[in-house]
């Protein structure tokens, strides 16, 4: 079987505010294609890391690489390969369904014709024609989830970062929202996930899991069920949390 090549190299990731370190000391990588889970509590330092990691901010120190491209001097080039959602999904709240596809595939640089194409396709596979004139404040939650994340890959990039996606959501919404997770994978985008929900570490590939600024395990949902003889990922992290509190 041939080892896919590593699309995110992170190592020695240091993130410093004043003595606090919000990042202390990262190191992994994350495969091509693969669904990779950033997992913790809130303020385990997740979201201090996806910034980094998608060029917003930068580091203390460490090496860091996204798509080929170096943290430090190819943040350009690093937001042009990459998409990303936040939690609270990045939306226009005064703008139409419609209007918000076509503002964000000309911000990712698509041409004019591009758009209208990507536009109208996306439309089609959300099935969301009654509602292409609606403003999105106007619309279901869940409905503002699934057209987040599409805007979000609709230039192809090769890596998506999505920082605690489904938060606030209900768990129906949540599942249906790793279908499309699932298939941007299948399609050949990397997937780089936060999120505190436990549970969603079964639909990854491999799961980080941090504990106050630092990873307190790296591995495969099932290996870690296994290492730490747990029945769920949620006893692994309580086992890890435990741990923390007690060394």
């Amino acid at each position: 079987m041939v080892e896919k090549e590593d699309i995110i190299i992170v190592k020695d990731l240091v993130k410093k505010y004043g003595s606090f370190y919000a990042n202390d000391h990262l190191s992994f990588e994350v495969k091509k294609g693969e669904i990779f889970g950033f997992l913790g509590a809130n303020g385990a330092g997740k979201t201090t890391a996806i910034r980094i990691l998608c060029g917003l901010s930068y580091p203390t120190s460490g090496i860091l690489k996204v798509a080929g491209f170096d943290v430090y001097t190819q943040r350009d080039e690093i937001k042009k390969n990459i998409g990303y959602m936040s939690q609270k999904f990045s939306l226009y709240d005064d703008l139409t369904v419609f209007e918000n596809i076509r503002f964000y595939a000309g911000i990712y640089g698509l041409s004019k014709k591009e758009i209208e194409i990507r536009s109208n396709r996306l439309m089609e596979k959300l099935i969301l024609g009654e509602a292409r004139d609606k403003l999105i404040r106007d619309i279901p939650q869940g409905w503002k989830q699934k057209l987040a994340f599409s805007v979000a890959i609709i230039h192809d990039p090769k890596i998506v970062f999505l920082d605690e996606p489904t938060g606030g959501v209900d768990p129906i919404t949540r599942r249906q929202f790793w279908d499309l997770i699932y298939q941007a994978a299948r399609d050949g985008i990397t997937v780089f996930v936060t999120t505190h929900y436990m549970d969603e570490a079964e639909y990854c590939d491999r799961v980080t899991i941090m504990v106050e600024g630092r990873i307190a395990a790296l591995d495969t949902p099932e290996a870690l069920k296994k290492r730490y003889n747990s029945a769920n990922m949620n006893e692994v992290f309580l086992h890890l949390a435990r741990t923390k509190v007690l060394s």
